[in-house]
């Protein structure tokens, strides 16, 4: 099976994520890996969507969740029954899908019970006496069964309960070992014996089989008809009519009175938990309408999943999106520290301690010997400048502006030229439309000796407009706080003019005791010539922490 791989960043994504995700997923592609496909984990910023739209790139799919489904590990052609088929015919269908249980639909494709091959099993292997004379059938059933056709009547479809009895004696004894018997429950068999034939009709029995393609006697048909017997001529002999013939009961009767359903798009979790809960063989899976989708086993707990995931951008499951930890990953590519979890086997884990991803990507296009298009080549630049801030924060490398040259030549821009332009465009809160939106847009958390924190970060030109909006953005930073169960939760407010920052942040009292920065007010810190999140602001607080 071949899977859709997703290359996708963290939630929250800033640009270097979507962009490294694009570009990575347009390098694998030209590798041939064509099930490769961008996404992105969460609502694109401001900028990210100015650079998206000035390059003519459309944003990646969105995936708010990659949580295993039932209908990612399903067969959406089961094997089901309707409830007028026979046993006969069930048994072909379990004999030829090696499947142990089906589902009975009705007409609109809806389940109604099950049928198990152990339940049919039982029917008829264990029944005895007077049970394995029984037969409960309706005439069409019986004559599919048989692949027999009426001569007399068959126009009947309601379920009869029927006693058969073979005709192979002389016609005394037959019509004396038949006479205590009700003649509208009696279904007789017999071959080519006109007087069985004819003691059968004027006994007026419900059914007359007559085997071995043998026709009825024109004068007793017409007294069949007159009497209302019904009469079915089959090819088979008499022994294997009469072993079939049992078999012709609808399924109807033979169904599981207990059976379980569970959506289509319902968590396999959720599966998981209702096959083990319920001690049922089988669960069968239903659209919203009802109708049947498919029948989910325990073996298809094991079925692989048709997608993985490339992570860029990030490593660590808390900052991935939802169900990211059930899920295959299959490559990682970022730049920060290291928090990854343990893997099913080898990948390709590609780190590097530069100030962008986009480094990293260009990189592999460069080992490859490919060279991006002039949109990917502009895409990537476009990751670097912002992640570097125009090549200004600390975290930025040599490396970092050698891609930069190389990329510079392929997309036919300058690069300090784009990147003003980048930030001249987005460099404003109220771009993001609301003061949660600002805070939330690139907001990632950390986690240290058991305690949670999450720093938000945006780039601005010139600290004004913040302070307008500095109340409001510190109710949404209380309300993540408590949300999230953070010990902090602080918003970088970066001046890329000025090369320093403002910290904005909600958290212990006893922070202001070894910040070490400058407190400008309650909750408000300022921070110069610090620009970095990754390489500066976490690093600084996660060591005042063992101080409080």
């Amino acid at each position: 099976m071949k899977k859709t791989i997703y290359v996708i960043g963290h939630r929250n994504p800033d640009t270097d994520s979507v962009a490294s995700a694009i570009a990575y997923a347009a390098l694998k592609q030209q590798l041939g890996f064509s099930m490769t496909v961008p996404a992105i984990a969460g609502e694109p910023n401001p900028q990210t969507c100015y650079i998206l739209d000035r390059l003519g790139i459309p944003v990646p799919i969105y995936l708010a969740d990659v949580h295993p489904k039932v209908c990612d590990i399903l067969d959406r052609a089961p094997v089901k029954v309707g409830m007028t088929s026979s046993a006969y015919e069930a048994i072909g269908l379990f004999h030829r899908s090696g499947v142990r249980i089906v589902p009975v639909i009705d007409d609109e494709g809806k389940p109604l019970r099950t049928l198990s091959l152990l339940r049919l099993s039982e029917s008829y292997l264990l029944s005895g006496g007077e049970q394995q004379r029984e037969i409960k059938t309706n005439l069409p059933a019986l004559a599919r069964t048989l692949n027999g056709r009426f001569a007399a009547g068959g126009e009947d479809d309601t379920l009869l309960t029927l006693k058969l009895f073979i005709g192979a004696m002389l016609e005394e004894s037959f019509s004396e070992r038949i006479q205590a018997h009700d003649p509208g429950q009696l279904l007789i068999m017999t071959g080519n014996r006109r007087t069985i034939h004819q003691a059968a009709i004027e006994k007026g029995v419900k059914l007359l089989v007559i085997t071995g393609d043998h026709p009825l006697d024109p004068e007793l048909l017409q007294l069949a008809r007159d009497a209302g017997v019904n009469v079915l001529l089959i090819p088979h002999d008499t022994a294997t009519a009469a072993w079939l013939a049992r078999l012709s009961t609808p399924v109807s009767l033979l169904m599981e009175q207990k059976f379980s359903t569970i959506g289509v798009g319902e968590p396999l979790s959720q599966l998981r938990q209702k096959l083990v809960a319920s001690g049922e063989p089988a669960i069968l899976v239903v659209e919203e309408d009802g109708a049947l989708v498919g029948v989910a086993t325990k073996s298809s707990l094991l079925a692989p999943l048709p997608y993985g995931l490339i992570l860029v951008d990030h490593n660590e499951l808390g900052q991935a999106v939802q169900g990211a930890a059930d899920v295959e990953i299959v490559e990682v590519i970022d730049h920060h520290k290291l928090g990854n979890t343990h893997t099913i086997s080898p990948i390709t884990f590609v780190t590097s301690p530069v100030g962008s991803t986009c480094t990293l990507v260009a990189g592999r296009y460069r080992e490859h010997g490919i060279k991006p298009d002039r949109k990917m080549a502009s895409l990537l630049l476009a990751g670097i400048l912002s992640d570097t801030v125009i090549l200004t924060s600390p975290t930025t490398t040599e490396t970092d502006r050698s891609a930069v040259a190389w990329l510079e030549t392929l997309s036919g821009l300058n690069g300090i030229e784009f990147g003003r332009e980048i930030f001249a465009s987005c460099s404003s809160l109220k771009n993001y439309g609301s003061a949660e939106k600002a805070v939330m847009s690139d907001f990632k958390f950390f986690t240290h000796d058991n305690l949670r924190i999450g720093v938000g970060q945006v780039e601005v030109v010139g600290f004004a407009e913040f302070h307008e909006l500095k109340d409001e953005l510190l109710t949404v930073l209380a309300g993540i706080k408590q949300a999230e169960e953070l010990f902090i939760a602080g918003l970088m407010v970066t001046d890329i003019a000025s090369e320093s920052t403002l910290f904005l942040v909600e958290g212990h009292t006893r922070i202001a005791h070894v910040m070490e920065y400058p407190q400008l007010e309650p909750h408000l810190y300022e921070l110069n010539k610090v620009m970095s999140r990754k390489k500066q602001m976490v690093p600084h607080l996660l060591k005042i922490m063992s101080k409080l």
